[in-house]
């Protein structure tokens, strides 16, 4: 299946990740060709008509009232590419830069962008045949664009930079001359167009859209294995609670903990429990908050991936605007507060598996969940606990807020930005950090499992459970836990 962008149609977070992860193809919808071309005339025309326009015949930035004459346009655009390909640090992965293709791609063939087709077409090629550039992953202060990463991809459209093609680093000459594809050449307004854009934290933003997800779906599952493992109270989850408070998110995560649940006959067997600590009582309104913030970053997101976002715009009445589109600020807010709601989930989940190793309040299993026979001789389930919590301590520092700062550039013409690259980047470490969290939680709930009469478990929570024992048995002595850890987030949490 193809996944189509352009005119009329909308790119969502799960045909991104189709693109990204090299399940679908890409194509243009009718109509796209004819709505880019439009938007090319109207530059030319600027051009012939010898009119003074930002970026097109003037210089960036601070230097916006520099005018560039007619034989210079062309160089003007890659100068700006090179001269802005300037990142550092590691690369981002081949996954994240797909994903920042297809977002620069469908923001520049919505017709507002004034680029050839020639150009657009390129690019859907480049990404189809699987040559992706090498891009650093700091440097972009999420305003005027994510300037230096947009351009490191710059690069390797003009032939230029390093890409990656068929699991081999090359200079990027060479990567499109195996691929088949001959170099661009950026004409007027084409290198702006380019490197002035979300796309860089727009695409990493989408990527974690979808991952996400699946924190979601699994922090409600671990919590639930947890739920049985300890033998909790229902009466928490009672609909009537969760209606007179009337958060969306907490009535909805309450229900499907319900669903998980029923027909368990651990669940509520200790009568003489009145009520639960936090982590279990208190579940439904922690991630029913997160599912809240990830449905306000889900939908600013999706805007965005479909969002014209250079500057400056070219509309079909000939007009051509400067404005400020490519202020990652709405981008930044929401990765932030996304941030900040899975680190919750992670928190709340490390509390719950620390809850299932201590016998003063794992209500009556093994301290550390190991046979207490070889109690002493072997640790059990004691250091993934601390895993978890060390993971939790670093998504505190993780989960600051980028947005809150900003540090002025080009000599204060950019006075404010967002640093919205930087909150995007934080998230996917933060959302590495929190699988690995949930991956110990089911861990040990699965475990602690294993102590009880697994025949009074719900449905829901034995299919879980033998899937999980598919892949990592129960332990009857110490072993290397890592393993099982990566076997659960590999093959267990999608």
């Amino acid at each position: 299946m193809k996944v189509k962008i352009g005119h009329n149609v909308q790119l969502s977070t799960e045909n991104l990740l189709r693109v990204s992860r090299k399940i679908s193809e890409l194509n243009f919808s009718p109509g796209t060709k004819s709505s880019v071309s439009k938007s090319r005339k109207i530059v030319e025309k600027c051009i012939t008509d010898k009119k003074v326009v930002y970026g097109i015949t003037t210089g960036f930035g601070s230097f916006k009232d520099k005018l560039i004459s007619k034989d210079d346009l062309d160089e003007l655009q890659i100068n700006l590419i090179r001269s802005h390909a300037c990142g550092v640090g590691d690369y981002f992965s081949e996954e994240e830069v797909r994903a920042m293709l297809l977002v620069r791609l469908n923001s520049l063939v919505q017709g507002y962008s004034g680029v050839r087709y020639d150009l657009v077409s390129f690019v859907k090629n480049l990404i189809n045949k699987g040559v992706t550039p090498l891009v650093p992953s700091q440097g972009s202060v999420g305003a005027s664009g994510d300037l230096a990463p947009l351009c490191h991809m710059g690069l390797v459209l003009a032939g230029e930079g390093k890409a990656l093609y068929e699991g081999n680093i090359l200079s990027g000459i060479e990567a499109l001359r195996k691929a088949g594809l001959a170099p661009i050449t950026f004409k007027a307004k084409e290198g702006l167009a380019w490197s002035n854009g979300t796309s860089v934290m727009t695409g990493l933003a989408g990527l974690s859209i979808e991952d996400s997800k699946i924190l979601l779906k699994w922090a409600d599952i671990a919590c639930a294995l947890s739920f049985e493992a300890l033998r909790g109270c229902s009466a928490a989850l009672d609909p009537k609670i969760h209606q007179a408070r009337g958060q969306t998110g907490q009535i909805t995560v309450a229900k499907n903990l319900r669903r998980l649940l029923s027909g368990s006959k651990l669940v509520d067997s200790e009568l003489s429990r009145v009520q639960d600590s936090y982590t279990l009582r208190c579940a439904a309104q922690v991630h029913g908050a997160a599912q809240d913030v990830f449905e306000y970053a889900k939908k600013v997101i999706e805007i965005e991936l479909n969002a014209v976002t250079d500057n400056p715009l070219v509309f079909p009445n000939g007009e051509i605007l400067s404005g400020g589109n490519f202020h990652g600020e709405p981008v930044a807010m929401a990765v932030d507060a996304l941030g900040i709601a899975i680190s919750e989930l992670g928190s709340i989940s490390e509390r719950r598996t620390a809850k299932l190793v201590d016998p003063a309040t794992n209500h009556g299993l093994p301290a550390f969940l190991i046979n207490p026979k070889k109690a002493g001789l072997c640790s059990g389930m004691m250091i993934p606990q601390y895993v978890a919590a060390a993971l939790v301590s670093e998504n505190k520092v993780l989960s600051h807020p980028a947005c809150v700062d900003s540090i002025p550039t080009s000599a204060n013409q950019e006075d404010h930005v967002s640093m919205g690259t930087i909150g995007a980047r934080k998230l996917r470490s933060i959302i590495k950090n929190v699988k690995n969290v949930l991956a110990i939680e089911v861990l040990n709930a699965c475990q602690a499992i294993d102590f009880l009469d697994q025949r009074k478990l719900s449905p829901e929570m034995k299919k879980v459970h033998a899937t999980v024992r598919k892949h990592v048995s129960y332990a009857t002595t110490d072993r290397v836990f890592s393993d099982d850890i990566l076997k659960i987030t590999e093959k267990v949490l999608l």
